[in-house]
């Protein structure tokens, strides 16, 4: 007999319980992330203050606008997440189908802060999301334990400006 695949990181994370969705709507400051993706070490050097608007569509799925600067230009990149086995947890399928991203809502107190998990193939990475670019350093430190819960380390984790913000992007400058 084989061996039973290997626990997905994903799969040990719990969502966070009791969240309405709604208490997640509005604007986001993307405070850090956590993830091996190479590009990301190789341009850490070059992070742009990025913003989120999150739109609650249906009662159960999220509409998400990322704003952030490219070559010096505004851009907003539009997501949509949609609801998957349990409360807190999302899909993202990007055009092709085959690829998917699943999103878990880890930790989140609505006033202040979210830690979302995205897991593409056995890929995860971890971000933290502010209602203000700065947050508190306990928030922080929260950030920092959902990490290293999932075997990411303080060499993969980035932390964004906190100034430079695109609130907007002409109709040109949009990426569906």
């Amino acid at each position: 007999r084989r061996p039973p695949p290997p626990q997905s990181a994903l799969e040990k994370v719990a969502a966070q319980e009791g969240l309405s969705l709604h208490q997640l709507s509005g604007k986001w400051f993307l405070v850090g992330m956590a993830s091996r993706c190479s590009y990301l070490a190789e341009h850490s050097h070059q992070l742009e203050a990025t913003m989120v608007t999150m739109t609650i569509l249906d009662g159960q799925s999220l509409a998400i606008s990322t704003f952030r600067k490219l070559d010096g230009m505004c851009w907003e990149i539009r997501q949509h997440y949609l609801p998957a086995q349990a409360p807190g947890y999302f899909l993202l399928k990007d055009h092709r189908k085959s690829s998917k991203v699943d999103v878990v809502v880890g930790e989140a107190d609505p006033s202040s802060f979210v830690i979302l998990y995205y897991q593409k193939g056995r890929n995860i990475s971890v971000k933290l999301y502010g209602r203000t670019s700065l947050v508190s350093d306990a928030v922080v430190d929260k950030f920092e334990q959902h990490v290293r819960a999932v075997g990411l380390s303080e060499d993969v984790t980035y932390y964004f400006p906190t100034y430079g913000f695109c609130d907007s992007a002409d109709e040109f400058h949009v990426l569906d």
